[in-house]
């Protein structure tokens, strides 16, 4: 209610057109719809709009599996950010103050959090549930004793939630129990302090974080799969093993992130010390649990360039058939109706030989000593030689006009990271293309029996 009589206090100096938002998580009864009566009375006398909605908070946590903490977060942001959209706002001014801030880094310290979450809240920061709205918190700086002083001087009227007084719950533990006692026995400015610690850390973390986002540009321009619109970027990144343990750790998490897998601390560390290693991941990012947005029996792999693959052992189609290959000097196979040959040439090419159906040829030292054949899977992935970027193998095959009969029937073969390298019958990819570094060729034949 402070933050709302401040912003009133500031719109018309600075133009802004406020709409007063609040979701009733229906946790407290009568309390519940008490704290809404009192939001849309306030805003009737500022002549405010107030956007008013109700959550089933408990459900919601038994339906995702999750804490009613974390429902009430989820559920709050997403009102929040339709509402925002809705009625055409670009940003949601939020009333965290400096003891949330406090409680928070106290709260993740002892979870064992890294230092993007040490650093606790920003100032300003994208929504969790649209990017394209930001939320601000301008009482990231107060104290909740100098808001309740404010709005004592102020007449300003507002309620008190009953279950900040509740034990069980983690945060008033740490408000009620944890901080008297660090005040009263160890440093009475313990709440200055430790705001000092998390903006020295967040600052920190800031830093380390661009770090490894660089790197990761630049390991990709090398690779080939730059994303459309990036910045061309000059010299070779450092190896992957050569990087700090810090900015190791961050180039994983951002990529984990990018999988929608929540980075653990125990499986960053697997995937930094070890290098082509599958790895069963699960819910919330650890080992041996199913992670949100990651189908079963998924795995996640680091290459030895320090980029990740996640791997999903499931099939979608009910021809499931792959056979793994041992490339020697010079073999033949044959697999799902196809008759596969190889050869693996010493020496560079003295001109890249054209591509004629029914034969290619690949870098062997990127394609390594093993492949696996399999028939293609949604989500498969390859970059056609030519192409600036990656593309799904479902939409290229769209684009060229393969009937859906015969692209279930396509072979394709992988690294043992999962990259494709070969489509039956589609063009060479960029990666694994010869240029004037390869050492050794693979010559690779096909032909349907």
């Amino acid at each position: 209610m402070v933050l709302l009589a401040v912003l009133h206090t500031l719109a018309q100096k600075n133009r802004w057109r406020l709409i007063v938002g609040h979701l009733n998580h229906r946790l407290r009864g009568r309390s519940s719809d008490a704290d809404e009566r009192l939001v849309c009375r306030a805003a009737q006398s500022l002549g405010l709009r107030a956007v008013v909605e109700s959550a089933d908070v408990p459900g919601f946590a038994k339906s995702a599996k999750i804490s009613m903490e974390m429902a009430g977060r989820k559920l709050r942001h997403d009102f929040l950010a339709g509402a925002a959209a809705r009625v055409g706002a670009r940003a949601i001014a939020l009333a965290h103050h400096a003891d949330d801030q406090i409680e928070l880094f106290l709260l993740r310290l002892l979870r064992g959090s890294g230092g993007e979450g040490l650093a606790g809240m920003r100032w300003r920061s994208p929504s969790p549930s649209d990017r394209k709205v930001q939320l601000v918190r301008p009482l990231l700086d107060q104290p909740k004793s100098v808001l309740r002083e404010y709005a004592r001087l102020n007449g300003i009227r507002f309620r008190e939630d009953a279950t900040n007084a509740c034990l069980d719950i983690a945060r008033n533990r740490v408000r009620h129990e944890l901080l008297p006692f660090l005040r009263t026995k160890y440093q009475p400015a313990v709440d200055r302090t430790l705001l000092r610690v998390a903006s020295i850390i967040g600052a920190e973390a800031d830093f380390i974080s661009a770090w490894a986002q660089q790197w990761l540009r630049q390991t990709r321009t090398i690779r080939g799969d730059r994303p459309r619109g990036s910045p061309p970027l000059k010299g070779e990144p450092i190896p992957f093993e050569n990087l700090h343990a810090a900015v190791q750790r961050r180039c994983l998490e951002l990529q984990l992130r990018e999988h929608h897998i929540a980075p653990a601390f125990d499986l960053v560390e697997q995937l930094r010390l070890t290098a082509e290693k599958k790895i069963t991941i699960g819910r919330a990012g650890a080992p041996k649990a199913k992670p949100i947005g990651v189908p079963e029996r998924s795995a996640v792999v680091r290459d030895k360039q320090g980029i990740l693959h996640v791997q999903n052992a499931a099939r979608p189609f009910s021809n499931t058939s792959e056979l793994e290959v041992r490339l020697g000097k010079a073999g033949r196979i044959v697999f799902e109706g196809l008759n596969v040959a190889w050869k693996v040439l010493e020496g560079a090419p003295g001109r890249v030989a054209k591509s004629l159906t029914g034969r290619e040829f690949f870098d062997a030292e990127k394609v390594g000593s093993r492949v696996l054949l399999r028939h293609w899977l949604p989500g498969d992935r390859f970059q056609p030689i030519g192409m600036p970027r990656s593309v799904k193998l479902q939409d290229f095959l769209t684009n060229r006009k393969v009937p859906q009969g015969e692209r279930h029937r396509l072979i394709v073969a992988t690294t043992p990271l999962g990259e494709v390298f070969w489509v039956e019958g589609q063009r060479v990819t960029e990666r694994f293309k010869l240029t004037a570094k390869t050492i050794r060729r693979l010559h690779w034949t096909w032909r349907r029996l």
